[in-house]
């Protein structure tokens, strides 16, 4: 099939009035075509719509972003749109997504193997963007793992595809979303694609991400012969079924079929698994009930604080508190080597729990609960004595000071730039709040 712009054309940008030259086509899909290209001479991406779906409505709406902007950095935005004469329809300019950006699919199919702290810190990233981009009064409508893309070393994130970015309540036509992950109202055609919808959508993705599984598809999915359209209806539309639900074991993960639910499900921490309860429980019936980005924030910060490492294979676990309490202070067996799990000293503070790793840091957020959540800037970091190797304290990264008191009384300033000794009982007085070694 010969493409739609050819290597060396120019097209017309707006509102800049630049030219655009395409360079080499990347890939097509369902939408258009999208091609490397040269903006002012910088590399860009250039996005050109099938002639069929050059709507007008779509010109209006791809206007429309270029007037508003991104909600971040993390949106691969429209910049300009694109135009030509003699070129049948229109496109958009965006920024090139760098190639450290993997797609999701690579997870799902075992191309990449993140780490549990980068799956945690993109789930953050995309709950923290999306609700951003929800706060403008905007909604995505086609939340899947087509659409995003994250570092597997350090859990940043893209999100692609804008196109699809309409205002929340006004979108009549255009996209409805991906099979399998669109809410269930949607699916039986009784609601259009909006801020609602996308919540559901977003449980589905981060779901994905760290059960490498789907949470609708369990015994039912099974069972079905052909997988044809009234099966999808009635499997994620008509009778959708949490395959861990409390209630109702039907749906069950089958084992030899559904391992990576089955193995994934036992490993994370009882809070987690609670919140995708209710996020495909009440969620799936109930769209107010879902669960909103501001408590998948709060979730995958409070999983990044919970991991641990297996002393004897060193792979990440994650501290229960539940679990710790039921059996009686025993953290339990590795995951992965069966061996009996050490717990580290503990950092309690602000109603919460920070596990003290030998590469743990903290950030505004944790000792300061009106700061927003940012990562960028440690304001401690755990770090070992450089002469006695066995002691391991605080260090204070920030430009404040702090004040520790050891469980018998004794008060030292902790200057920044210097550490306080992790001993079970001191307490950290971070300006306002205070936090507490325990083991």
């Amino acid at each position: 099939m010969e493409q739609i712009l050819r290597e060396g054309q120019s097209v017309r940008t707006e509102p800049s009035g630049m030219s655009c030259t395409a360079e080499q086509l990347l890939g097509a899909g369902g939408q258009g075509e999208v091609y490397k290209a040269r903006l002012g001479g910088e590399a860009v991406a250039l996005k050109w719509f099938f002639p069929q779906m050059a709507t007008p409505e779509q010109r209006q709406a791809i206007e429309m972003l270029v007037r508003k902007g991104a909600p971040s950095e993390h949106f691969l935005w429209p910049l300009e749109l694109a135009t030509d004469a003699q070129v049948q329809g229109f496109g958009y300019v965006m920024q090139l997504r760098p190639p450290r950006f993997k797609n999701i699919v690579d997870l799902m199919k075992r191309r990449i193997e993140p780490t549990f702290r980068a799956l945690a810190t993109s789930g953050f990233n995309l709950a923290h963007n999306y609700l951003l981009l929800h706060s403008q009064g905007l909604c995505y409508r086609d939340i899947s793992f087509g659409n995003a893309f994250f570092d597997p070393d350090t859990g940043d994130v893209l999100i692609c595809d804008n196109d699809n970015v309409a205002v929340d309540g006004a979108a009549t036509l255009g996209v409805l979303g991906t099979p399998r992950f669109m809410a269930p109202e949607v699916v039986r055609g009784e609601a259009r694609p909006s801020t609602q919808t996308d919540l559901f959508s977003l449980s589905v993705l981060i779901f994905y991400m760290l059960m490498v599984h789907h949470p609708l598809e369990g015994k039912k999915e099974t069972e079905i012969k052909c997988l044809d359209l009234p099966a999808m209806n009635s499997l994620y539309g008509t009778n959708p079924l949490f395959i861990f639900d409390p209630v109702d074991k039907s749906n069950a993960p089958v084992p030899g079929i559904h391992d990576n639910a089955l193995a994934f499900w036992r490993i994370y921490p009882q809070f987690l698994r609670e919140i995708f309860t209710r996020a495909f429980t009440d969620g799936l019936r109930d769209p107010p009930a879902r669960v909103r980005e501001s408590e998948w924030r709060a979730v995958m910060v409070r999983l990044r604080d919970s991991i641990i490492y297996c002393a004897h294979c060193s792979l990440e676990n994650f501290y229960d508190a539940d679990k710790l309490k039921a059996s009686g202070g025993n953290p339990g067996l590795c995951w992965s080597c069966a061996v009996p799990l050490k717990l580290p000293p503990r950092l309690r503070i602000n109603r919460g729990v920070v596990m003290l790793n030998y590469d743990t840091q903290l950030f505004s957020h944790h000792i300061d609960d009106g700061r927003l959540y940012d990562f960028s800037q440690p304001v401690a970091a755990v770090a070992q004595h450089p002469t006695n190797k066995s002691v391991w304290g605080l260090k204070n990264l920030s430009s404040e000071k702090w004040v520790s008191t050891t469980v018998d009384g004794k008060v030292t300033d902790v200057e920044p730039g210097r550490s306080v000794t992790l001993s079970v009982g001191t307490k950290i007085q971070f300006g306002e709040n205070e936090g507490e070694v325990r083991l």
